[in-house]
């Protein structure tokens, strides 16, 4: 072949395969900027494969990676895209905000950094936000195809809380593994008002599981620290609901020593929820010397309609050391039901229940430490009532239901009455005018009148107490009382009344009484018969205001003294139903031969007729003394000061009795001084006759001998609450002192001197009492005692309290308690002391004010119902 053929054919393979390799390299390179494009863009690549179908791989990513910063670089070598200073990537629901981030695309991989010093410490975290929670950390991988991340010392705010962990990995958006994990709800923390937790609860590991609903942690040991110092409060494990909703788990108890009992945790229990309307918690109190006591609980509410609870506490109360003279075993028990039923619910039908039945000695022999802070043990009686009333729209009627219940710890004897009804009929006017004003005593004519019906009970014995022996003795009665009155003016200056009563009484049971010379005592037989009585009084009256002035003039101190007299006088009548011809009463000859009469009602349910003519008139007159005094605080210039709120004085005369015809005086008073900050109570019983006491004896004889007064009774009660506030004003220390303590100090304002002032409020309710009772013996009975209930403020964060009594005829101190609480900012830690007597006990208690934790972590429950538990 020639040359130029061959360089001819050589020139064209060239050229055809440089033409060849240029389009393979442009598709290649087409390519390669469509798999760049998928990856930036989320385009959807195609597959052509042998039977010619199409094929949609699933996308690399959910949506666009958006990324800006101050300062950014890119490495499409390295596939790496670097954004420094005031940093922000975004995906999907999640937002970075960080001072350094770097995204590997090639991974899917972000990593973030907060700001940091010169030092290498972060100084300002980086924060990452998702679905609108926001997490701190100093510095945190990010895997956005998987979701998963990887963080040092992040940050959460989760409920009331925030939880701090060294290490934390996001398996998911609901699940989280942390590593030495805190949790606090110290709101300074929280705020960052301050970089230390006061107190925060540390597990070395936490599952952190977030639903819709509500979150919990589930933790490994935990241990609460407080100031950084571990506290002996470890759990083996615990689940920590954040949520506003109740959750099962136990409750935890409080701890402290009883002398008679040891060493005790009260108050260690588990907390159920029921439903949506009821909840559970059961109790267990134990003591190191035996003795126990369980208490289950039930709650339940509907809003809008009712609310209560059920209680009891049943166990055994061991004291001394087995086998001497000093032990004892008593067993107790109490049932407890309340029942409150919204206002709003029905006001023609209202239910109620108050009841608590306990053991004659359980008081005594309690081993519910509350029961003796609360000074349940000083209770000498307990009144339990359910009761049902019924109203009416159209008709003029309340029917009330009771059953009721009332024990005496001193006598150990027990009422009930079960059930009672009773009828009341709403006050109405004879002879109300249609038109206009009621006037003149006939207008004035109003009626009351209702029917009572009654089984009832009276001294029965916690042994009889529902058998047949309480059955036997049961009465059955009803009464009807109809009560008219009126009243009008007279002569301008004078009220007249006038009344009428008449009772009508039927009962099941009577009784006879008589002398037994064989035995020397008289007995009493009930006597099982329909029979009853009717009794009726009337009575009027006259009653009138009287005013006297006395000036000093106005250049005096005293401006002038004002007395208000409101004098009343009354005639009374009823006759005397102790006569034979009513035959409700009967007699019998006593030991000595002499006729005693007695009515054969005494001890029913609704008492006995009245026994003695009554033609009597009444006195009472009331007193109001009080002065003006000139005053500069007033704005009026002068003030008035009580002397005397009330000084009432009554007494009585019977023209119809043989002899005593003058009744006793009662003279009663009630004042108050410093513009009513000291109250002053008091009441004596006079009696105008003489009596007279035989040689040796203590009793003595009322003899008809008028003139000799004498004071059968006197009481004198002081109320005295004294506070900070009455001895100086309340200032206002921010305008006198501009300078604020920060932190934990900022309720504290310093001086120039840098001394910190703050308020120190105070209060010492001061209760003095005495009382004499003479009842015609010789030398009478007094009581007299002085009470003590106070509190102190030492600073805003410490506070004292304690109360005592002081009995002056026993010379001896009564209850006493003493307690300090101190608010630690987030949570609180009290302590309470009974020093000595029966009840001595101390009892220490940590509570957190978070609503989260306040029934979870604390060493004394007192919640209605707990918002969260503590789970082991």
């Amino acid at each position: 072949m020639r040359p130029n053929l061959i360089e001819t054919l050589f020139k064209n393979i060239f050229k055809n395969t440089l033409q060849i390799l240029i389009i393979l390299i442009f598709n290649n390179f087409l390519a390669q900027n469509k798999l760049e494009d998928s990856k930036k863009n989320s385009d959807k690549t195609v597959t052509v494969v042998k039977n010619d179908t199409v094929k949609i791989e699933k996308e690399e990513l959910d949506d666009v990676v958006r990324s800006k910063a101050d300062r950014e670089r890119s490495d499409v070598q390295k596939k790496m895209t670097y954004l420094n200073t005031n940093a922000e990537v975004s995906y999907q629901d999640m937002k970075i905000n960080a001072d350094y981030i770097q995204i590997d695309w090639d991974k899917g991989m972000i990593y973030a950094r907060g700001k940091i010093d010169s030092l290498g410490k972060v100084i300002e975290p980086a924060i990452a936000t998702q679905g609108g929670k926001k997490y701190e950390y100093n510095d945190f991988n990010y895997n956005y195809k998987t979701k998963q991340a990887i963080a040092y010392n992040a940050r959460t705010e989760e409920s009331e809380g925030v939880i701090v962990a060294e290490k934390t990995k996001k398996v998911s958006d609901s699940v989280f593994f942390l590593k030495r994990g805190k949790y606090t709800t110290d709101e300074y923390f929280l705020k960052k008002k301050d970089t230390i937790a006061d107190y925060y609860l540390l597990a070395p590991d936490i599952k952190l599981v977030k639903n819709k609903d509500n979150s919990k942690l589930i933790t490994g040991p935990i241990q609460m620290y407080i100031e950084q110092v571990p506290t002996p409060l470890i759990l083996p494990f615990a689940i920590l609901p954040m949520t506003e909703k109740r959750m099962a788990g136990i409750l935890i108890p409080s701890f402290g020593e009883r002398q008679e009992v040891g060493f005790f945790l009260n108050g260690l229990g588990w907390y159920q929820p029921l439903g949506e309307h009821f909840d559970l918690k059961a109790y267990l109190d134990y003591y190191t010397k035996g003795s126990w006591n369980i208490r289950p609980e039930v709650n339940y509410r509907k809003k809008y309609r009712y609310n209560g609870s059920f209680r009891a506490e049943m166990g055994n109360t061991i004291r001394g050391i087995k086998g001497l003279d000093n032990y004892s075993k008593s067993s107790l028990y109490s049932i407890a039901w309340t029942h409150t039923q919204d206002s709003k619910a029905n006001p023609f039908f209202t239910f109620s229940a108050s009841v608590n039945i306990t053991s004659n000695k359980f008081y005594n022999n309690t081993v519910n430490n509350n029961n003796i802070f609360n000074q349940n043990v000083l209770n000498a009686q307990q009144n339990s009532t359910v009761s049902i009333t019924k109203r009416f729209l159209n008709l003029p009627i309340t029917i009330t239901g009771t059953g009721s219940y009332s024990q005496n710890f001193n006598t150990g004897l027990t009422d009930i009455r079960l059930p009672q009804l009773n009828v009341a009929i709403n006050q109405f006017y004879l002879f109300k005018p249609k038109t206009g004003v009621r006037t003149g005593l006939l207008e004035n004519i109003n009626v009351n009148t209702g029917l009572q019906f009654s089984n009832y009970v009276s001294g029965v014995k916690n042994d009889d107490l529902f058998t047949k022996t309480m059955w036997d003795n049961m009465q059955t009665g009803a009464k009807n009382n109809i009560s008219l009155s009126t009243n009008t003016t007279v002569a301008k200056y004078f009220t007249f009344s006038l009344s009428g009563n008449v009772d009508n009484v039927f009962t099941t049971k009577t009784i006879t009484r008589n002398y037994n010379p064989i035995n020397n005592q008289v007995e009493t037989i009930q006597n099982k018969n329909i029979s009853g009585y009717s009794t009726y009084s009337a009575s009027a009256s006259l009653q009138t205001v009287l005013y006297g002035m006395l000036k000093f003039g106005n250049n005096s101190k005293i401006q002038a003294i004002r007395h208000m007299v409101t004098p009343s006088i009354s005639f009374n009548y009823s006759p005397d139903f102790g006569k034979s011809s009513f035959g409700y009463y009967k007699n019998y000859y006593n030991e000595r031969g002499i006729l005693t009469s007695y009515s054969i009602f005494d001890g029913g349910m609704f008492g006995s007729p009245s026994q003695g003519l009554q033609q009597s008139i009444g006195f009472n007159i009331s007193n109001n003394l009080e002065m003006k005094v000139r005053s500069k605080s007033d704005s009026t210039g002068v003030k008035k000061i009580k002397i005397f709120e009330t000084l009432n004085i009554s007494g009585g005369y019977n023209f119809a009795a043989e002899k005593f015809k003058w009744s006793v005086i009662n003279v009663s008073t009630q004042t108050s001084f410093f513009q009513n900050k000291v109250s002053v109570n008091s009441s004596m019983t006079i009696d105008p006759y003489q009596i007279i006491f035989a040689p040796g004896e203590n009793v003595g004889t009322r003899v008809e001998n008028f003139g000799h007064f004498s004071v059968q009774n006197f009481t004198l009660g002081f109320s005295v609450p004294l506070s900070q506030e009455i001895f100086c004003k309340k200032e206002d220390l921010s305008k006198k002192y501009k300078t604020k303590g920060e932190i934990r100090n900022e309720v504290y304002s310093f001086d120039d001197d840098n001394y910190a002032r703050f308020q120190q409020p105070w209060t010492l309710n001061l209760n003095v009492n005495y009382g004499y009772s003479r009842n015609a013996t010789k030398f009478g009975t007094q009581i007299a005692s002085v009470g003590v209930d106070s509190t102190l403020k030492l600073t805003p964060y410490w506070s004292l309290s304690g109360n005592t009594n002081y009995d002056f005829v026993s010379k001896k101190l009564a209850y006493t308690r003493l307690g300090f609480n101190r608010d630690q900012r987030s949570f609180t830690f009290s302590f309470n002391w009974v020093p000595f007597g029966q009840y001595k006990v101390y009892d220490f208690f940590i509570s957190i004010k978070a609503n989260i934790l306040k029934d979870a972590v604390k060493y004394k429950e007192r919640s209605f119902t707990p918002s969260s538990t503590t789970t082991f």
